[in-house]
């Protein structure tokens, strides 16, 4: 269920399940949950798409974009990939570009023996990486996120945007592939000396916030260092205990830099700039709780996960763009989100892409730190029961 945060607000849990009726969406034109793995669709599939893909050798993931573009794109090669393995097609799936790292990490990545017949090439990725490949690939695959609708099946929508690129693709190769929702990939963690590094020195210990303030629209998106203080300070007084704060910012003249503030009352604040994406990936889960505005770095944080799948709750806040499209559908993944991130996710509409402007200028102060509190203090004694 969804619970009014504050006036204008509203928190969504990532575990809620939408009725197709709810929202506006694109019928997937068979009932998945009666079709066993494997069966053909009741419709042809992509004919020249599969001749194609079946006569691979290699197949190439290239993503050279936007982070959050391509952590929520990524369902869609373990959709390929699934395929693949339905159809014992053995193929090697590399990953290229500046993003290979995060992608290894989601197993997909194999260098299995060929047994295709021809050594054609495949790639799959966002439009520019694909198209810096195209000459070389006999079939090329964009992953273009404003192109999938939110499918609906079984009375139930998918709008989150791995579902929709999952089932996409699951549409057009013709069968019913394995994968159930949320559908997006998770990233393996694991041990890491900058982690450590922090950890040596007391950054890990106790209550340990992580706020997202990097973004490439921070005049819409950049909740402000202040207001997650004012966050991290109500939480750590409500809990009678003291806080680190972890603010996660971009990189500032190309480089690393990490600085800590002056002790506060009743939190320590670590500025973290610049730290790459492998390094996070395995920082996020050693934390209590993550807070990020609608960006990659803040998907990021969802998709990687500890051993044993555990990890922290994650609350993205949303004031223009839909919450259920930009958001990883695993259950752990929340959001805070205003009436016009509500209406888009109502309507499947998007204020960019269908060129919407707000009636009033929504900017992140719509989220007061108080009432962001209170949703977060929920959630953190949900994981302490």
């Amino acid at each position: 269920m969804t619970a009014v945060a504050s006036a204008g607000i509203r928190f969504h849990p990532g575990s809620q399940v939408i009725p197709a009726g709810a929202v506006h969406t694109t019928p997937l034109g068979y009932d998945r949950d009666s079709l066993p793995v494997g069966a053909p669709l009741p419709f042809p599939a992509s004919a020249e798409l599969v001749d194609r893909l079946i006569g691979c050798g290699e197949i190439e993931v290239a993503f050279e974009g936007k982070l959050g573009d391509t952590l929520l794109g990524l369902s869609a090669v373990r959709a390929l990939v699934d395929w693949l393995r339905a159809r014992s097609v053995r193929v090697a799936v590399r990953a290229g570009g500046p993003y290979a790292g995060l992608i290894a990490r989601t197993g997909l990545i194999t260098q299995s023996p060929v047994t295709a017949p021809s050594g054609w090439r495949a790639v799959i990725g966002d439009r520019p990486g694909v198209e810096a490949r195209a000459s070389e690939a006999a079939v090329s695959l964009v992953l273009d996120p404003a192109a999938p609708p939110c499918w609906s099946s079984d009375g139930r929508a998918h709008p989150s945007l791995p579902a929709r690129h999952y089932l996409a693709l699951e549409r057009r190769l013709g069968i019913r592939l394995p994968g159930a929702a949320p559908f997006a990939p998770l990233l393996a963690t694991g041990p890491n000396e900058l982690v450590e590094e922090l950890a040596s020195v007391g950054w890990l210990n106790g209550l340990t916030i992580a706020a997202i303030t990097a973004t490439s629209w921070p005049e819409r998106k950049d909740y402000t260092a202040q207001r997650y203080v004012a966050l991290a300070e109500q939480i750590a007084e409500a809990q009678q205990s003291q806080a680190r704060l972890l603010l996660i910012g971009g990189a500032q003249d190309g480089g690393l830099k990490i600085s800590a503030e002056p002790p506060r009352r009743h939190v320590q604040v670590l500025h973290l700039d610049g730290v790459p994406a492998d390094d996070l990936t395995d920082l996020f889960p050693r934390c209590h709780l993550i807070v990020g505005n609608d960006t990659g770095l803040t998907h990021l944080a969802a998709l990687a996960r500890g051993s044993g799948d555990d990890g922290p709750p994650v609350v993205g806040l949303y004031a223009r763009h839909s919450h259920s499209k930009w958001r990883t559908g695993l259950p752990h993944h929340h959001a805070v989100a205003t009436d016009q991130s509500d209406r888009m996710h109502q309507g499947d509409l998007c204020p960019v892409r269908d060129a919407i402007a707000p009636d009033t200028d929504v900017h992140m102060d719509t989220f007061p730190p108080a009432s962001l509190a209170r949703v977060c203090l929920d959630l953190l004694n949900e994981v302490g029961r």
